[in-house]
């Protein structure tokens, strides 16, 4: 962004998924969690040679949606900038295409709100956010693993996003090969 009217025209473009409300799902609207930084621009993310095909990756993602990297799982240890990274590939879709529609939540808060809907009875409100969408990012997607309804949930979504040929960018702190509990299905999709 080149000023910050430039940045709160992005906040409100961009729906990201609240972490503090779990009670009800809304619509897209410009409330932003806490934890979001705008300042996570690819123009400040220091790329070194253990990170540079996740940046390189990212890029080609943000400039052509599922074109090559489709799903993009970027793993690496915490504080290397996974999500940093996530948050610049969606200021950078945004500055390409304002009119998209991107999702962006934790692992953990998917959990939530999968958790609260059940118990109100309202996985249709669930389903219908999650699956309308151009791109879904969940970062820290291995805060799923072990929970057999939400990776349940969660590998209905994925079929439907990508059959549909929606972007799907997931992070995690370790591969695919060492969630042990994670399902066959989800390693060979990750």
């Amino acid at each position: 962004p080149e000023s910050n009217t430039d940045v709160e025209q992005l906040k409100q473009q961009i729906h990201l998924a609240p972490e503090e409300e779990t009670s009800t799902i809304k619509p897209p609207s410009g409330v932003l969690p806490p934890n979001y930084n705008f300042e996570y621009t690819f123009e400040n993310f220091i790329v070194g040679s253990t990170n540079k095909f996740a940046h390189a990756a990212c890029m080609a993602v943000a400039n052509n949606l599922a074109d090559r990297y489709n799903p993009l799982f970027i793993y690496g240890n915490s504080g290397l900038g996974k999500t940093h990274l996530l948050h610049a590939t969606i200021i950078r879709m945004k500055q390409n295409n304002p009119d998209i529609k991107i999702i962006y939540t934790r692992g953990e808060d998917f959990t939530n709100q999968m958790i609260d809907c059940l118990s109100r009875q309202a996985m249709p409100e669930f389903r219908e956010k999650y699956r309308d969408c151009d791109v879904l990012l969940i970062d820290d997607i291995q805060f799923i693993i072990g929970k057999e309804s939400t990776q349940e949930e969660f590998f209905h979504t994925f079929n439907v996003l990508h059959e549909a040929g929606k972007q799907i960018i997931l992070s995690s702190d370790k591969p695919p090969k060492e969630m042990e509990i994670l399902d066959e299905r989800f390693r060979s999709r990750f």
